[in-house]
């Protein structure tokens, strides 16, 4: 389990990774392909507000990456454990004002870390 929970805590890093970049350096390219549903020209002037939340993203990735970096394994363990439950609370606030897809594309992955960093 301990393999599997290292894995998905990867992947869940990489994945905020990305949203890091196409919100901070790509939102009117990225962002609009994704967010099919905003007008165009809402694009150029949410920039800033794209950037803000990239940033957060990467503070999750950070945290994320020192939660497999630590030796420790209780200190990797409570680190991981805090970093996952605020990927999340976004997946669920996301889901519940945004759009359920943010659930299952960042709740759900979040969720089954937890769950196996549990079980080992």
């Amino acid at each position: 389990m301990e393999i599997a929970s290292k894995i998905i805590i990867a992947l869940i890093a990489v994945l905020h990774l990305y949203f890091l970049y196409f919100e901070m350096f790509a939102w009117e390219t990225i962002g609009r392909k994704t967010f099919k549903q905003l007008p165009a020209e809402l694009f150029p002037k949410t920039k800033g507000l794209a950037a803000n939340q990239g940033l957060y993203n990467g503070f999750l990735v950070a945290g994320l990456v020192w939660s497999l970096l630590i030796d420790d394994q209780i200190w990797s363990f409570y680190v991981a454990v805090f970093f996952l439950s605020c990927v999340l609370v976004a997946g669920i606030f996301g889901a519940l004002t945004a759009s359920k897809k943010i659930f299952w594309v960042q709740g759900l992955p979040a969720l089954i870390a937890l769950i196996l960093i549990h079980l080992k």
